[in-house]
């Protein structure tokens, strides 16, 4: 996890947040050992904006990644942010077990499995609904 939290905290400056200023980098691991990350990107159409999580899935997906392992969530406040509804659905896509870790700048943090996260969630698998 802590090559994890490294490039989370590497990423972070690229964050474009000019209207809110939440600032928020995630990366993530694939089942192949693969470490995507991504920051969020804002935009004046505020249902436009882009989550960090869901912007390090989207370049492990074009990578070629169905199966992630874990997710680490950072920004750069007092109190760790857990994912939206929207990301834990989009992390739940490409996990059934994933480990979320969300830090922050003081000692505080959230782990928690994507179960947690998104109890009975929904699931599409070889059409059929789950």
């Amino acid at each position: 996890m802590q090559e994890l939290i490294a490039q989370a905290k590497a990423v972070i400056a690229n964050s474009y947040s000019p209207y809110s200023q939440f600032k928020v980098a995630a990366a993530i691991k694939a089942a192949d050992g693969r470490i995507f990350t991504g920051v969020n990107v804002e935009n004046a159409s505020y249902g436009l904006t882009q989550c960090a999580e869901r912007a390090a899935i989207t370049a492990a997906v074009s990578a070629g990644v169905r199966q992630i392992d874990a997710v680490v969530i950072y920004t750069p406040t007092q109190e760790p942010a857990a994912p939206c509804g929207a990301c834990r659905q989009v992390i739940r896509e490409f996990s059934g077990s994933a480990l979320i870790l969300s830090i922050c700048d003081s000692e505080k943090t959230l782990e928690l499995s994507i179960a947690d996260l998104l109890p009975e969630s929904f699931q599409f698998e070889q059409g059929k609904s789950t």
